[in-house]
């Protein structure tokens, strides 16, 4: 399987980004903490988690044996990773549960092996917290950006995973992409209130 690993600009922020490009479990919780923020201050939060936890990387048995508690306080210190922290600590803790017990701890194991796009998009859907949108956008971050193309990655990935789109994540490799992806979303926005307006 070809793989063709690009250094990520999903933060906007060097040393987030270069966290995300190097650790497998940064990019799933960041995707993960991908909703109801800004996409920078999502990716941005997997290298704040492991700054606070005390290390420079996301280590899942770690966070999973965290005590939940003072894992939200983490979460909540201000700035805060999330808008919601609180819950989205407990979501975070649960992905990395799932990855210690289907795993070994092994993030990058979720896609190492995978023989098709399908069974790829299948092992992303049971993450907790991925639902088949979010599955397909990171399975399309894969293909695109880390070179993970298991036969019919981009058929698995939907519309997501079609070249030359603008439509996610996936899409972005800096500022002008970030924008495009941005108009992409207020459009789609303004097509759906219009729809049940």
């Amino acid at each position: 399987m070809e793989r063709a690993r690009r250094a990520l600009r999903l933060a906007q922020d060097d040393e987030a980004d270069a966290l995300l490009s190097r650790s497998p479990l940064a990019a799933l919780v960041g995707m993960l903490l991908d909703q109801q923020i800004p996409m920078e201050w999502a990716f941005t939060g997997p290298c704040t988690i492991a700054r606070r936890m005390g290390g420079d990387d996301l280590d899942a048995r770690a966070v999973a044996a965290y005590d939940p508690e003072a894992f939200a306080a983490l979460l909540s210190e201000k700035p805060a990773v999330h808008r919601y922290p609180g819950s989205m600590a407990g979501r975070v803790q649960q992905l990395c549960r799932h990855l210690v017990e289907h795993y070994d701890g092994d993030a990058e194991a979720v896609w190492r092996d995978a023989g098709s796009g399908a069974e790829l998009l299948r092992r992303l859907q049971d993450l907790p917290g991925f639902g088949k949108q979010k599955a397909q956008i990171f399975l399309a971050l894969l293909g695109k950006q880390f070179g993970v193309r298991p036969a019919g990655w981009r058929e698995a990935a939907g519309a997501y995973g079609e070249e030359g789109s603008y439509r996610s994540v996936a899409d972005i490799t800096g500022p002008e992409s970030l924008e495009k992806v941005r108009a992409y979303k207020k459009e789609m926005k303004r097509a759906a209130k219009k729809a049940t307006g």
